[in-house]
């Protein structure tokens, strides 16, 4: 039976600063691992014409999982190896070209030396990450990356805490530096992520999403306030295009300016759109990015921007609301 030991709130605040204490300290004695052999594994892995294999028993194979799915979303291919399934039939999807990273705090983890001879019969490439220098795995490998560290924040040194943290940074530093080597894009990232507001932000444009057609609420400069009323009302969306005689964008009005109009007279009788509309209002085109009309409505305080094409003519309009459904909050 576990004894419970009762912890004031101090306390349990106390013991979690450490733990971030720990971690960090951690991390930031990784530094000292990136040298020739990172820039090795790094060269070895863009040189390669094959994949990155990634294998690791326990947490270390959660560990390499969460590499293997940051390699891949940052233009590396990646695949994860359970190293007891690889001992069973799943050896045959690594390939001569391709590079095994092995992740053991040990180097001593008892699948992963069991594994080691079958690799090197396929003559792949042996990236070790682990915590001791002098271990089987180090020895065997083609470069060893160092991922010791002092002391883990579990107080029994028995749960994988800090070397987990640390594995997952030096991972992360081999993704980041092989995606400046590739030039890698934010319009490749938008590719490898058409799904996710990632994907939606760097590639949806506002002609897949704006409102078009009769959807569009307008009318012209002529066009009573009693009737720009009902055309707001009718289309929902807070604002129309004000025309001119030639079909072009002479200004909007929004339900806000026809609040203010009403606050300084009930008597509309007489006035036209021309009377009350915002001239030069913000206006965009279809081919721009649809997070950049969110970032252009945040900027200037605004809820929809009206759409024209090189005439000046409404061909869409696009609403706050509707971007923040999509998922394209800025960061």
């Amino acid at each position: 039976m576990i004894a419970e030991e009762k912890l004031n709130p101090n306390e349990i605040i106390d013991n979690g600063r450490e733990v971030i204490r720990i971690e960090a300290e951690a991390i930031a004695d990784l530094q000292h691992s990136i040298n020739e052999d990172f820039v090795n594994a790094v060269e070895t892995i863009f040189t390669s014409s094959g994949r990155v294999v990634l294998t690791g028993m326990g947490k270390s194979g959660l560990i390499a999982r969460k590499i293997v799915a940051t390699l891949n979303s940052t233009g590396t291919a990646a695949i994860y190896l359970h190293p007891t399934d690889a001992l069973h039939g799943d050896l045959g999807m690594v390939r001569s070209e391709d590079v095994v990273i092995l992740i053991s705090k040990s180097g001593e983890t008892e699948e992963i030396s069991n594994l080691l001879p079958m690799l090197k019969r396929l003559n792949v490439k042996l990236i070790a990450m682990s915590g001791n220098k002098e271990s089987k795995l180090a020895k065997e490998c083609d470069i060893f990356l160092n991922i010791s560290v002092k002391e883990e924040a579990c107080p029994y040194d028995l749960a994988p805490t800090a070397s987990t943290t640390a594995t997952l940074a030096l991972g992360d530093a081999l993704a980041v530096s092989l995606l400046k080597k590739r030039n890698f894009t934010a319009k490749d990232f938008a590719f490898l992520h058409p799904g996710g507001s990632l994907g939606k932000r760097l590639s949806l444009k506002i002609k897949e999403v704006m409102i078009t057609g009769e959807k569009i609420p307008r009318v012209n400069t002529e066009t009573s306030i009693k009737d720009v009323i009902i055309e707001i009302t009718s289309k929902r969306l807070g604002t129309t295009c004000v025309l001119d005689e030639n079909g072009k964008l002479a200004g909007i009005i929004t339900d806000g300016d026809l609040r203010r109009l009403l606050e300084i007279t009930l008597d509309i009788t007489g006035l036209k759109a021309s009377d009350v509309m915002t001239t030069r209002p913000k206006v965009l085109k279809a081919d721009y990015l649809a997070s950049f009309a969110l970032q252009q409505m945040e900027n200037f305080k605004i809820t929809s921007l009206v759409i024209v094409d090189d005439k000046n003519q409404p061909v869409g309009i696009i609403h706050l609301h509707d971007l923040i459904n999509l998922g394209l909050q800025s960061r």
